[in-house]
Order: structure tokens, then sequence, then C-alpha cells
């Protein structure tokens, strides 16, 4: 696969961590089969989802839906890069310009 896909939350408790685990599992039974979800990391006020893949906006549309049925209370920001490289594509929230991964 070409690109990582990321999903950030803000999440700082372990209830939200939990929260974002279930999440998780709901995107890995639901990504099409040109995704597959690479894990996760928390940390830094945040939790991060990443997600292989060789379509990142078919894939991240496949996201919100997932998303639109969980209703996870966090806020979303969603990028992805080319593998190997460190420049994120901003998917979500429209406004966003700047991606980084604490």
């Amino acid at each position: 696969m070409r690109y990582q896909l990321v999903l950030q939350f803000r999440a700082e408790s372990v209830q939200e961590f939990d929260e974002l685990i279930v999440l998780e599992d709901l995107l890995i039974e639901n990504l099409p089969g040109n995704s597959e979800v690479d894990g996760h990391d928390f940390g830094s006020g945040e939790f991060n989802i990443f997600i292989l893949t060789d379509q990142p906006k078919e894939s991240f549309d496949a996201v919100e839906k997932t998303i639109e049925h969980y209703h996870p209370p966090q806020t979303l920001k969603a990028a992805y890069r080319e593998l190997g490289q460190d420049n994120f594509v901003a998917l979500w929230p429209p406004s966003l310009r700047e991606f980084k991964i604490a």
C-alpha cells in the first residue's frame, strides 16, 4: 500500500482511549478491502489511528460513514501522506491547513 491515512482525535483520559479503541475495531470491520488499519498510538493529548491504503480519499469516505454511526465525542482531524514521506495532505476538517503527529 502506498499511503498512510491518519485519523487524529483529542484524547487524554482512559475513558476516551477506550472509546477510540471501539472506533478502531469498527474501522477494522468496515473499511474497504483496499485499506488496512495499521494500529494506533496514544499520548501528548492525542489518539491516532493509522490506516494503510492505496486510495486515501476513498478510505476516508468509508471512515466518515463509520464515524457517522458511532459518533465519537472527540474532534476528528485527518490527513494522509505517501509512505516514507513527512508532509501530510489535509483531509478534515476542510479548514485544516497543517497536520502533525505529536
